[in-house]
């Protein structure tokens, strides 16, 4: 029996320690292809490049750089590069946390949002970092590690069609553990630093640091906190089902509200 295929992307860029490291850790469960942007894409969300080409060069064997951006790179893994249907997507290993709204901007997260949108099964990874942590194989062993462990089970149990799984593993000390979670609410300080360059136009720096997160139980926030391996279950609908209920209420003068029976029923007719 053939092995199954595991596509493997980030946003930190082909040459990544974390990608080679969960790269080789992987290598056990299936014929891994990595595909990945050809330098760093941090925080490019789900952008796709439409207004030029993509190159795209098999820098080893298996191993494709894209200069574009994570989705490109899976979009292309998907519907070109590989010769089947993947059985898996991972998108990591990030250097630093993706926690709490952190998702919407991630492009490591992005990267398994593509997979999922293709009802791939997809997984994002990202571990803590901080500054002066070396870019050495060995600081995303524990990470590569649980990632082996999680992927073998996802590949056993399969996840429903539209779903992924966000990954954050705390660096130190090792995770004694894992833990399901939510989505938490982290903090941070809005903040645009305008400066002037050598000819006097303005220019801006925008996004502050992190400053804590929310007290939302069970969250992603409280698992690394405690030293545990935070695993978030992300859906892509994003319906907000009680707010639809309310909404029926509303009067929007000059114009009739049509129920959704209603629209069923003139359709037939």
């Amino acid at each position: 029996m053939s092995l199954p295929t595991i596509l493997l992307s980030n946003d930190d860029g082909i040459q990544a320690a974390g990608l080679r490291t969960l790269a080789r850790r992987l290598s056990d469960l299936g014929d891994v292809v990595v595909v990945a942007p050809d330098r760093e894409r941090s925080a490019t969300s789900h952008a796709f490049t439409l207004d030029r080409p993509l190159r795209c060069e098999e820098v080893e064997k298996g191993w494709h750089a894209v200069d574009g951006t994570p989705a490109d790179c899976v979009y292309l893994g998907l519907l070109k590069i590989c010769t089947t249907k993947p059985s898996l997507v991972v998108s990591g290993c990030n250097h630093g946390f993706n926690l709490g709204s952190d998702v919407f901007y991630s492009g490591t997260v992005a990267g398994a949002v593509e997979a999922a949108l293709r009802d791939v099964p997809a997984m994002a990874v990202s571990l803590e970092w901080s500054r002066g942590m070396r870019h050495t194989p060995e600081v995303f062993e524990t990470a590569a590690n649980f990632v082996h462990a999680l992927a073998r089970a996802t590949l056993a149990e399969g996840l429903p069609v539209g779903t992924l799984l966000n990954v954050n593993v705390p660096q130190r000390p090792p995770p004694k553990g894992y833990q399901w979670t939510r989505l938490g609410k982290r903090v941070y300080r809005d903040q645009v630093d305008e400066r002037k360059d050598l000819r006097g136009r303005h220019y801006y720096w925008i996004g502050g640091p992190a400053e804590g997160h929310g007290d939302v139980t069970g969250s992603d926030l409280h698992a690394v906190r405690d030293g545990l391996v935070s695993v978030t279950p992300l859906g892509l609908d994003l319906t907000h089902a009680g707010l639809l209920e309310k909404l029926p209420g509303w009067t929007v003068d000059g114009f009739d509200a049509v129920a959704h029976k209603d629209l069923h029923k003139e359709r037939r007719t």
